[in-house]
């Protein structure tokens, strides 16, 4: 029971950080019907961000602001770069943002080095919030699910409960009507992008000094939000939630339980013959294709249920 609770906790809070980085790329892709390859990048810069700012002015100014400032650097991509390819179609943009991803991990680089920062967890957080059994439950792991979990609930109240939420859903869908009503949409669609990347930011300071700032953060979690997104549904807030979860514990249990078939067959008392590569093969353990699991849940998403959990758009 303690394994399965533990076990638990640690694919919530990961999923949850997962949904975060992927809420903001769901928010763009529903209402402008974008892929931005450099969301990730996005991610990374505020980590780096609040790196540098937690240094000067301590971590609860960067929590705050680190987000601001990848919002309005979202806001000039998208004014100053995004809406004169847009014409060009779905093609140009997924080539701009790709190429955008490079120059902001090459930035970065420059700015802050090739190797990994010392972004660590605020000394108000640090420690355990409570004992299970025997293992402790991390204070900042439990605010890491609380920020995800406000930011969700947040997310729903302004797009179902306000004024600007009804104005982005109905631009989604009719965005001739809504510039008939004095709705300026274009600058609807760069608010909406600025607000993704800051979502992206929001996570990269909760999630760097979680796991470790560096330069190859970004693409080491930006593959993997596509999936959640694709998985969720394109386009799909829920959806991103549920897929999020869902690799989150896939891939957590995975690696928890560190098993192999091999292992399996030994405990109902079968043994495998000297047949070097079947040995081989079977000894392959959960822990060593944690990694490719996502990847797999992807594949059969996209042959059985091409359009994902929640989604009304064909991914």
């Amino acid at each position: 029971m303690e394994f399965f609770l533990i076990s638990l906790l640690n694919s919530l809070s990961y999923g949850l950080l997962l949904f975060m980085l992927s809420s903001g790329l769901t928010l763009i892709f529903s209402m402008m019907g974008v892929l931005n390859f450099a969301h990730a990048s996005f991610y990374m810069m505020g980590a780096y961000l609040a790196y540098t700012i937690s240094g000067v002015a301590g971590y609860w100014f960067a929590f705050f602001v680190a987000p601001l400032l990848v919002g309005v650097a979202g806001i000039l991509v998208e004014r100053y770069g995004l809406r004169a390819v847009h014409k060009y179609g779905h093609v140009a943009e997924l080539l701009y943002t790709f190429g955008l991803s490079y120059l902001m991990v090459e930035a970065v680089q420059l700015i802050w080095g090739r190797s990994a920062v010392p972004y660590g967890i605020p000394k108000s957080l640090q420690g355990s919030l409570f004992t299970l059994y025997t293992t402790t439950f991390p204070k900042y792991q439990a605010f890491m699910m609380l920020i995800a979990v406000l930011t969700l609930v947040a997310l729903y109240l302004v797009l179902t409960r306000t004024r600007i939420g009804l104005i982005i859903q109905a631009a989604l869908t009719h965005p001739e009507m809504v510039e008939s009503l004095g709705h300026n949409v274009p600058r609807v669609f760069m608010l909406v992008f600025g607000g993704g990347c800051a979502l992206a930011g929001l996570a990269g300071v909760i999630g760097g000094n979680a796991f470790v700032t560096e330069p190859s953060m970004a693409a080491t979690l930006g593959t993997i939000i596509f999936v959640v997104v694709v998985v969720g549904g394109m386009g799909s807030l829920m959806g991103a939630l549920l897929a999020s979860l869902l690799i989150g514990i896939v891939q957590t249990f995975a690696v928890a339980i560190d098993a192999s078939l091999l292992d399996a067959l030994s405990v109902v008392g079968m043994n495998v013959g000297p047949d070097v590569f079947g040995h081989a093969v079977l000894s392959v353990t959960l822990a060593d294709v944690a990694p490719i699991l996502p990847y797999a849940l992807l594949v059969l998403m996209l042959i059985f249920r091409p359009r994902g959990l929640l989604g009304k758009r064909e991914s």
